[in-house]
């Protein structure tokens, strides 16, 4: 099928789109919007009323349900409004977890979903029952290589548009030369781990992160707190303007995952930035960052604190320029049309 597709795009209902702060899922929403519609083709996001991104916006709900985040009860009302409002679209790419769900009770234009999180037993439950008739896009091959039965139609990973991440020089902020954690405040992101680190090196550490539900507070006062000094200081949750200037900064960015996280969008835009990525090899960690290229991958926290001072040996355009190559928005606009394509082709043959 070629020519122009309206697309309709479903976010889920607890991040506006973008995201004030953090949302790695809507700020890929995001990303993906504009990009489909540079690429000429109509879409039509079904999101909050908090949102704005710049394409046709649909809601039910009038703000992001942020603080309901994972209660059925919203994230259902809003499906359910998201299937009424897009019947007039040729495709649907749902990004909820009940939506592909809901979608087999009604009549619906053709529906895909991306499944954002870890393949667990309970979302491996989930979409073996949905996979054959909602085609199902992993975002790293990683993440699909867990999906045990459950049927993959495309590995898609995320993308950035670069031109909105200005490359910095790593020559640090006004008190001197940094290192950076971003994330979230959790034992899995690994904000304690980035801090010993940087203590270990003796090397000053900025940790900006999302620190909101009573886990992450638990986990911040336990773990991280007691780790803060006049060189390893907490800035807290920040915006994109300031995300992008703490990682142009930054000589590197300090992401100690220890779990398998399905993609890792800070360590792209950190690279955008030019900025290279210290990671472990978990999850999606080798598919993004090129070993001695653009960062390094470390076995464990001793060698990640040895590495920090080989970080002048990384070319800092070499990491601009992955981005460009690989992790680009257009670029991942493109495998979702390709994908969006494709199955509209198969309903015609069906029909």
């Amino acid at each position: 099928m070629s020519g122009r597709i309206r697309i309709g795009l479903i976010a889920p209902p607890w991040v506006p789109v973008p995201p004030p702060s953090y949302g790695g899922t809507e700020t890929m929403l995001d990303s993906l919007a504009r990009a489909l519609v540079r690429a000429g083709h109509e879409v039509v996001l079904f999101t909050t009323g908090d949102s704005t991104c710049p394409v046709e916006r649909r809601f039910e709900l009038p703000e992001a349900e942020t603080h309901r985040m994972g209660v059925a009860v919203p994230e259902l009302r809003h499906v359910m409004a998201a299937y009424e409002a897009l019947r007039d679209v040729d495709i649907i790419h749902d990004h909820t977890i009940i939506g592909p769900v809901y979608s087999q009770l009604v009549d619906s234009p053709p529906v895909v979903t991306t499944n954002h999180g870890p393949f667990n037993d309970e979302l491996r439950a989930v979409y073996r029952r949905v996979a054959e008739k909602v085609p199902l896009i992993a975002i790293s091959r990683h993440q699909a290589s867990t999906a045990g039965d459950v049927p993959v139609a495309a590995v898609i990973h995320h993308g950035v548009d670069p031109e909105s991440f200005e490359v910095g020089d790593g020559s640090g902020d006004d008190q001197g030369e940094y290192f950076l954690f971003l994330g979230r405040m959790a034992e899995e992101k690994g904000a304690a781990r980035a801090a010993e680190i940087a203590r270990r090196a003796g090397v000053r550490l900025i940790i900006a992160a999302k620190m909101r539900e009573p886990w992450e507070v638990a986990y911040f006062n336990e773990k991280v707190a007691p780790l803060l000094d006049d060189r390893i200081v907490f800035v807290g949750e920040v915006g994109f303007e300031e995300k992008v200037r703490l990682l142009g900064g930054a000589r590197a960015l300090l992401n100690p995952i220890r779990w398998p996280e399905p993609f890792g969008m800070v360590m792209v835009e950190a690279m955008a930035c030019g900025t290279p990525v210290l990671a472990f090899p978990e999850g999606a960690a080798s598919e993004i960052v090129e070993d001695r290229v653009t960062g390094f991958l470390c076995r464990d926290e001793d060698e990640m604190a040895r590495r920090l001072s080989d970080v002048p040996e990384i070319d800092r355009q070499l990491c601009r320029s992955r981005v460009e190559k690989h992790f680009s928005s257009d670029r991942m606009a493109e495998d979702h049309l390709r994908l969006y394509r494709r199955v509209l082709e198969e309903r015609v043959r069906l029909a």
